[in-house]
């Protein structure tokens, strides 16, 4: 029986589609962009038959697709019919970073009818909440670089994947917001910070001097210990329960000490159990 794994990628215009399609592309993907849903089972025929046996596609469905796209839906419960499953990849981006992005690119937003962009991305938003909420995951690229993005899709697509979990510890400020792809958030604002020590204000929780600091007071060896522990018993479970990629977003004030601290023991202790883990400092460099 001719297996495929499909890939349906979509999301807000601007929030980097493109760029993962070709990442895709690069993990062994047959790609195909702003694809008519209606399409979607013949171009899947056509991939059974072909001498090449090309069993991993990745298509890029939108609202670009104007009145075709209103039929998605109605194609994915055909797919769910005939029993070949999908993956729906969601990428979405905050609104001022969409704005920006549209501007430099000098580009328009496929919605847009008088160059208002914030209303026309406002309206796909609102247009796509219902596809977000079947998506089977969904990645906020408003800070990621593009190596950033290739790692997570990696994870997600490449080869083995389904076979072990990969775990990204991200540290922020709450000051910059939460982390829209967090699957778990920690705050550790309790913790002592050194931001009032003129001393270490300008360093990071990179820093010696800083981690000496916060981890030296018993409530912060407490909270280490329990934090842990707490992991050790989830990570397990989610492996079991079949998640391939775990987000876990510890915040801080400003996203440069303590978090950063906690990321990086986290992240190390993680990998000492076995696990794959990248730390990613998001606010690390605002001030």
């Amino acid at each position: 029986m001719f297996f495929v794994r499909l890939v349906i990628v979509t999301g807000l215009s601007g929030a980097g589609k493109t760029a993962a399609l070709r990442i895709l592309e690069d993990l062994g993907f047959f790609c195909v962009d702003n694809l008519p849903p209606t399409l979607i089972p013949k171009f899947v025929e056509l991939c059974s038959q072909s001498s090449r046996m090309i069993n991993k596609i990745a298509l890029v469905v939108d609202i670009r697709g104007g009145e075709f796209f209103d039929a998605l839906f109605e194609v994915l419960a055909d797919l769910e019919q005939e029993g070949l499953r999908y993956e729906i990849l969601f990428l979405e981006t905050a609104d001022a970073t969409l704005v920006r992005r549209f501007k430099e690119s000098r580009r328009s937003h496929p919605l847009s009818v008088d160059g208002e962009v914030l209303q026309s991305i406002r309206e796909e938003r609102s247009r796509l909440r219902e596809l977000r909420g079947r998506a089977h995951k969904i990645i906020d690229t408003s800070d990621l670089t593009p190596h950033q993005l290739k790692e997570e899709l990696a994870a997600l697509f490449g080869d083995g994947a389904a076979a072990s979990l990969r775990i990204t510890v991200v540290s922020f400020g709450y000051k910059y917001g939460i982390p829209l792809d967090s699957d778990l958030v920690f705050d550790v604002r309790f913790l002592p910070n050194p931001h009032y020590d003129p001393a270490l204000r300008q360093l990071t929780g990179n820093d010696a001097a800083v981690q000496d600091f916060i981890c030296r007071t018993p409530v912060s060896q407490e909270f280490m210990k329990r934090f842990f522990q707490f992991m050790d018993f989830l990570v397990p479970h989610f492996i079991q329960e079949g998640k391939t990629t775990l987000t876990v977003a510890i915040g801080c004030t400003g996203g440069q000490h303590r978090s950063v601290t906690l990321a990086n023991l986290l992240g190390a202790h993680l990998r000492e159990q076995g696990y794959r883990v990248a730390v990613r400092h998001r606010d690390i460099a605002r001030r």
